[in-house]
């Protein structure tokens, strides 16, 4: 947790740095995240302050990509508190964004070449999955494909470029943990899909099947329109961005309970896991091996 705290110290003082306190007033609204990305550089390369200044920067990008994320939903929540958007305006939490993007960038460029050619890269490809997100949300998307590759970019590329840089700072086999990396982001965003569905607003922090109402075909109502007949597709194809009755959702959560859909999911994120897992197996890392297993092996 101290450790943590000083990624936070860091990137206040990086806002600092521009001296207006309209900025620094929004950005210490902004609620603190588990920081995944910071945790496994810090776990692969150590404690040291190029590494908390990577994990720094890492974080203002993710925190960034969050911000233009909320606009764009019109979230009036994130992580159980109001969005800065809500609370600020959207014109004000875009600009947030872009202070830290750019400050996040400029102290990127000051790491090696290798560092800061795959930071920049993750975040261009985060880029074009956020915008496929929005595409894929205008209609239901039943393409398992699409799915994945959206998920990898919106959300798995940081945390793969977080552990292939901090495998660089620490000597390691960089491709290795990239690959740990990727299976660990692929594997958090299923888990998070799921939770959407068996969880509830005081547990998650928003109202359950709110992905499906956000126009999010996520993989476990992919995996269910496969398993309908056409007049139940014709059913859950009319529920999509819809705000949903309290009958509705029993209907949709009943179906995902007859075809085990939540169960085969899980069974997927884990056998992602076990392939990231067996990707760095020759590091002995088992605060690794123990972060993959804990976001899977939970009660569902």
């Amino acid at each position: 947790m101290e450790n943590l705290n000083k990624i936070d110290e860091v990137m206040k003082s990086f806002v600092e740095e521009f001296c207006y306190e309209k900025a620094n007033s929004m950005f210490s609204s902004i609620s603190s995240g588990k920081k995944l990305r910071s945790k496994l550089i810090l776990k692969i390369a150590g404690i040291s302050d190029e590494s908390l200044k990577l994990c720094a920067v890492i974080e203002m990008i993710h925190a960034a990509s969050l911000l233009h994320d909320d606009v764009i939903d019109e979230s009036d929540t994130r992580r159980g508190k109001s969005s800065i958007n809500a609370t600020y305006g959207s014109k004000n939490a875009i600009m947030l964004g872009d202070i830290l993007y750019s400050k996040g960038y400029f102290e990127l460029s000051l790491f090696d070449k290798f560092i800061a050619r795959n930071v920049s890269a993750a975040v261009s490809l985060l880029s074009i999955g956020e915008l496929m997100d929005v595409e894929l949300s205008k209609k239901f998307n039943s393409n398992k494909s699409l799915y994945f590759e959206m998920i990898y970019k919106k959300t798995a590329v940081l945390i793969e470029a977080s552990a292939k840089c901090a495998a660089f700072l620490k000597g390691y086999d960089a491709d290795k943990f990239a690959k740990y990396g990727r299976n660990l982001g692929i594997a958090f965003q299923i888990v998070d899909d799921i939770l959407d569905i068996i969880s509830n607003n005081e547990t998650l922090g928003k109202p359950a099947l709110s992905d499906y109402k956000d126009g999010k075909t996520t993989l476990p109502y992919i995996y269910l329109y496969e398993n309908l007949n056409d007049e139940d597709k014709k059913t859950l194809l009319s529920y999509f961005k819809k705000e949903l009755s309290s009958d509705e959702i029993l209907w949709v959560k009943d179906k995902f309970n007859e075809f085990k859909i939540i169960e085969k999911c899980v069974n997927e994120a884990k056998f992602i896991a076990n392939e990231g897992i067996e990707a760095i197996e020759k590091y002995k890392n088992n605060e690794l091996i123990n972060i993959m297993k804990n976001m899977v092996d939970r009660k569902f």
